[in-house]
């Protein structure tokens, strides 16, 4: 009886198996009936399911990225960095308030600077509090008056987000605050960052930074070494 519910066990394992194996999972599938051999081989590979699974996770990430392509890949007016027309392009989802974005700002520029093909979008995902919110609206106007990147870098220089840091950052990034902050109410900047927000479970984001890589999704700090790596990952995946 155990053995059977092993080999039971077993055939879920060896479908997701599959996905990532090709002839190999084919094979594993072929043998399921008996289990032993499925289950021997699991457990002697178990880096197989992990690989399997996440190979399934960028199956479901790239369905989403390709449906919400627009909203997902094209930068808010100057919401970005490095090459316009960049080969890979890494999406950045951040929240003003976040000491871990803070602290990739040194890491993407080094990104830019060693990738030139490397094209970096920042996205507002107001998670952490209402300032965040506040901010990611500012953000949002200032990205479409093509001054992003000078309140960018001066919300974040500012520290923790308060009403006095924020209207500072705005004067620093050369924006009229009075307009800014009428232009942040309109409809259309709240739908902006709706839009981002709903793509969270879709995604499968869990806080920020969330990093949108090809079609891999990561909701952590990344160093240099595995930006780079990931950045190659999907441009060695879209190489003819």
């Amino acid at each position: 009886m155990n053995r059977f519910l092993s080999s039971r066990a077993a055939l879920p394992l060896v479908a997701v198996a599959a996905a990532l194996l090709g002839a190999g999972g084919t094979w594993l599938v072929s043998r399921a009936g008996g289990g032993s051999q499925v289950r021997d081989y699991l457990l002697a590979h178990p880096e197989v399911l992990r690989e399997a699974q996440q190979k399934l996770i960028e199956n479901d990430n790239a369905k989403v990225i390709a449906a919400n392509r627009a909203d997902i890949l094209t930068p808010v007016g100057s919401a970005w960095a490095g090459n316009p027309n960049g080969d890979v392009t890494v999406v950045e989802y951040l929240d003003y308030n976040c000491g871990y974005c803070r602290a990739s700002l040194a890491t993407i520029d080094q990104l830019i600077a060693a990738d030139p093909k490397v094209k970096v979008i920042y996205r507002e995902l107001p998670v952490l509090s209402q300032e965040s919110e506040t901010a990611a609206r500012y953000a949002i106007v200032a990205g479409r008056q093509g001054k992003y990147r000078a309140l960018h870098a001066a919300l974040y220089a500012g520290g923790p987000l308060t009403e006095a840091s924020m209207d500072k950052a705005l004067v620093t990034a050369g924006l009229d605050p009075v307009k800014v902050k009428e232009e942040a109410r309109t409809a259309s900047v709240e739908a902006a960052i709706k839009t981002n927000l709903s793509l969270m479970r879709p995604l499968g984001m869990t806080g920020t930074p969330t990093w949108v890589i090809g079609d891999r999704v990561v909701s952590s700090v990344l160093s240099l070494e595995e930006m780079r790596d990931a950045v190659e990952a999907a441009r060695t995946r879209d190489r003819p």
